[in-house]
């Protein structure tokens, strides 16, 4: 917990809501990350589509780097959609700020699915593409912070691990949809339909998914651990200031840990599908079927690992994580660029386990942080930073790396450096597995 924070909270727990009342929490959680990362997931799945229909240009790699720094833009707003959902979420609840968020996303996501192609409307098109980026980004900010936030304060100490990892693996399933759904896509059009506006369904779709997602968070009531708070008048008045003054080391401590998450995350599960059809030879449909594949093989070992920490700790997991990176990215990569199918499958599949062994203990470990007076606005803060550092822009630097210097081993480098970063993160990090919040 964070310096000056722990003070408010020594007090009896409050008591944890029933079993039924704690599945509801944790599926509500896990689906809202699951509409976040599918709108997030069908835009990186279709970069080369969208380099050709906003980007026009006869360097190719120009094009895609461009559509990679519109996916990175919407990091940048990231920590001020942190701040503001924090603020809602430390101030009025956790239940209000994650609704909005959810919807909020979706909207943003069927918006660009509206625009017009380059062709039609010259440079606005990119620019009103921009804009609907920004709104993805902003309601991001405050999704995953918020969604950990609340599962952590109605989870049982034994079981936080475990129950904090749900919402990981709606990030995943989310992908998981819009990485199937994309595969699907080029199974079933030609590319002259998807460019002609194939591309438009998934991301029409996200709507109604967005709307099932406000349903359920809105039938939910604050936790327990907010609502002690709210009774007594503890309720922070500028959560983000007392975060700044009083907690800053703990936010710079959360950066550090996500560095490997956001980088691992995006790269393995995002910009491998690119990779695997420019390095690796591959066809679209073949790379999005082996992201497919990973993506199943991380979110079944997702909970295994979050389970995990609550055993043998948040800090032993992460380490094996960041541990299992650093060695065993290079070898991955070799075998995606062998130029067999299979190979590339099993190489991508065991950076999808390594990945999950950061995502899996995570988000506990994060709530864990910090006092439930600043728990979402910390949490988010630290978060969302690291997001902006190597989520968003690590497509855009592998891509560009590559061609700056030739190397196509240069995305697991990338990994590798995050992967020593998140570990020199977590020396001198208190072990909080089975503790109270």
């Amino acid at each position: 917990m964070s310096e000056a924070t722990r003070d408010h909270e020594m007090v009896a727990t409050p008591a944890l809501p029933s079993r039924s009342a704690r599945r509801r929490v944790v599926f509500a959680g896990a689906i809202g990350s699951a509409v976040e990362y599918y709108d997030y997931g069908i835009y990186g799945y279709l970069a080369t589509t969208f380099a050709a229909l906003f980007f026009p240009s006869e360097n190719p790699t120009a094009a895609l780097l461009s559509t990679f720094a519109v996916f990175a833009i919407s990091f940048v707003v990231r920590p001020l959609g942190g701040v503001l959902f924090g603020h809602l979420g430390d101030r009025f609840g956790r239940r209000t700020a994650l609704a909005a968020a959810v919807i909020i996303m979706s909207l943003g996501t069927f918006a660009i699915g509206l625009l017009p192609s380059y062709a039609a409307i010259g440079f606005v098109a990119p620019l009103l593409l921009v804009v609907a980026r920004l709104v993805q980004g902003m309601s991001a900010g405050g999704e995953n912070p918020g969604a950990a936030s609340y599962v952590a304060e109605i989870s049982p100490p034994a079981r936080r691990g475990l129950l904090c990892s749900m919402p990981q693996v709606g990030s995943n399933i989310g992908l998981l949809v819009a990485s199937g759904m994309i595969g699907t896509m080029y199974l079933a059009m030609t590319p002259e339909q998807i460019n002609a506006g194939g591309w438009r369904i998934p991301f029409l779709l996200a709507l109604p998914f967005g709307i099932v997602g406000l349903y359920v968070r809105l039938r939910l009531e604050d936790s327990p651990a907010f609502r002690r708070i709210e009774e007594r008048g503890d309720i922070a008045k500028l959560p983000i200031v007392e975060v700044v003054t009083k907690s800053w080391t703990s936010v710079l401590r959360t950066f550090g840990i996500c560095l490997v998450d956001f980088a691992g995350y995006y790269i393995v599960f995002v910009y491998l599908t690119v990779y695997l059809q420019r390095e690796g030879g591959f066809g679209a449909a073949g790379a999005n079927w082996s992201t497919t594949a990973a993506l199943i093989v991380g979110t079944l070992t997702i909970p295994l690992f979050g389970h995990w920490s609550d055993r043998i700790g948040r800090k032993a997991t992460l380490r094996i994580g960041c541990v299992a990176f650093i060695v065993l990215t290079i070898p991955m990569f070799l075998l995606m660029r062998a130029g067999s199918m299979p190979l590339a499958i099993l190489g991508h599949c065991v950076l999808g386990v390594c990945v999950a062994a950061i995502m899996g203990p995570l988000f506990a470990t994060l709530a864990e942080v910090f006092g439930t007076r600043v728990r979402y606005s910390g949490f988010a803060l630290g978060f969302n930073i690291a997001a902006i550092v190597t989520g968003g822009t690590a497509p855009y630097l592998a891509t560009w790396l590559i061609k700056q210097t030739g190397n196509t081993m240069s995305p697991g480098f990338l990994l590798i450096v995050a992967a020593a970063l998140t570990l020199a993160s977590l020396i001198g990090l208190r072990e909080t597995a089975r503790s109270e919040l």
